[in-house]
């Protein structure tokens, strides 16, 4: 790798003013993907910018402001968070979500006293595959049922027609910006179609401004105080898995990004502690769990602002903007068939990555060690499996990631496989 971060001390001088212009620019590149987990979900989405802006703090703090990333909503919790919300209300999701957060700091630890190399050992391809498969195959009705104007109950909230005008036009435009742009214009997809779908619904009568109009232009965000139930915090822990060992290929991204090796200096552990702390503290102040946006890595390589302060701005804007109550209504007016036409490519694309780090690590699916954890898991997240132990029932993401685990462990390797 040629290039590298030149020490603070030898930076190119950025006056301030341009720093936090970039730092503003850095959030834009994030800002669709941040408040479309808390708009999907139901929560305050400027609850989710506060939550970004001090997650983000919080791990330039655990690795020394070194690496220039951005932390922000994770897309892999949205349908946990969902049935958590509709079983045990938002305050017990919130308690099982810090309990998340702290899988990543165990997974630190680990790393910490064994090296990166035990993670392979424990979530190998196979396992971290299929898992990733199921977060993005289990949003697909989701995403449908928004699309075609329906809400969570299936009551049709929308006229058939119109709603799918809409989420169509801002799929087709989402795609074409995502396929047939380049620079800066390629890294913001989901705005480009959110503005689009926004605007046509705004033609059909589909906008209401009352909210916006109600809205105070100064106002806290929406905290909410964690409670905790064992039979959440079980079922939350193992989803942080996924995006656990994701979070691995993100810095390594940067690193190649920036041709400096994050994952010894300032360490993995460092990283992946930073992520469980920027979790854990999103969940106690009632905002998703956080995770590392490759949409600001693309923006990093593109612009070569390499600078983690760069970052520390964006987070302030990102807390800065969390007061105002203008926005978080205006995102609010959003209607969800424009959401709905968002999801059709965002959760497809999750699914993607899924069958992507199968074949990258050239996976024998014939083997029937594979077969047999990768068929099981499947089976198990689109079939809705259930494990009920006594008061305590296993379900959806959480049971798949365990299951995976424990197969992964117990079943001997082939003879062509080697043993990590």
């Amino acid at each position: 790798m040629q290039n590298s971060i030149p020490a603070h001390d030898d930076l190119p001088t950025q006056s301030l003013v341009k720093q936090a212009f970039v730092g503003l620019q850095m959030l834009f590149v994030a800002f669709g993907a941040l408040v479309l987990v808390p708009l999907i979900v139901g929560l305050d989405s400027n609850t989710a910018l506060l939550t970004a802006g001090v997650g983000t703090l919080l791990f330039q703090l655990c690795t020394r402001r070194q690496v220039p990333i951005f932390l922000a909503s994770s897309f892999a919790f949205i349908a946990p968070m969902q049935y958590g919300i509709a079983t045990w209300g938002l305050a017990v999701t919130m308690g099982g979500l810090m309990g998340a957060g702290l899988v990543y700091i165990a997974l630190s630890v680990l790393v910490k006293l064994k090296g990166a190399a035990i993670l392979q050992r424990v979530f190998p391809p196979v396992v971290v595959g299929p898992i990733i498969i199921i977060i993005g195959m289990g949003l697909a009705p989701l995403a449908v049922n928004m699309a075609i104007g329906k809400g969570g109950d299936g009551a049709q909230l929308y006229p058939y027609e119109q709603a799918v005008l809409v989420s169509m036009a801002t799929l087709i435009t989402t795609l074409a910006v995502a396929v047939f742009t380049k620079g800066l214009m390629r890294l913001i997809p989901i705005m480009f179609g959110i503005a689009v779908g926004y605007v046509l619904a705004l033609t059909l009568g589909l906008v209401d401004f009352t909210a916006i109009g109600n809205a105070a232009w100064f106002s806290m965000p929406t905290l909410t105080t964690p409670e905790f139930k064992l039979e959440a915090i079980l079922y939350l822990l193992p989803i942080a898995i996924a995006p656990a060992i994701e979070h691995v290929g993100g810095i390594m991204a940067i690193s190649s990004v920036t041709g400096k090796d994050f994952l010894k200096k300032p360490g993995l552990h460092r990283t992946l502690l930073g992520d469980g702390i920027a979790t854990s503290a999103a969940s106690f102040l009632g905002g998703p769990p956080n995770t590392t946006y490759a949409e600001v890595t693309g923006a990093v390589m593109l612009t070569r602002n390499f600078n983690p302060t760069i970052m520390t701005w964006a987070a302030c804007w990102a807390i800065a903007i969390s007061f105002c109550g203008k926005v978080g209504a205006f995102l609010s007016t959003i209607p969800t068939i424009v959401m709905g036409g968002i999801m059709m490519l965002v959760f497809g694309s999750i699914a993607v990555v899924g069958m992507s780090t199968l074949i990258k690590a050239q996976v024998n699916v014939s083997e029937p060690r594979n077969l047999c954890i990768i068929s099981v898991v499947m089976t198990f997240g689109i079939g809705g499996m259930m494990l009920n132990v006594g008061e305590v029932s296993l379900k959806g993401i959480s049971l798949c990631a365990i299951v995976a685990v424990i197969m992964n462990l117990i079943l001997p390797k082939g003879e062509q496989e080697p043993v990590i």
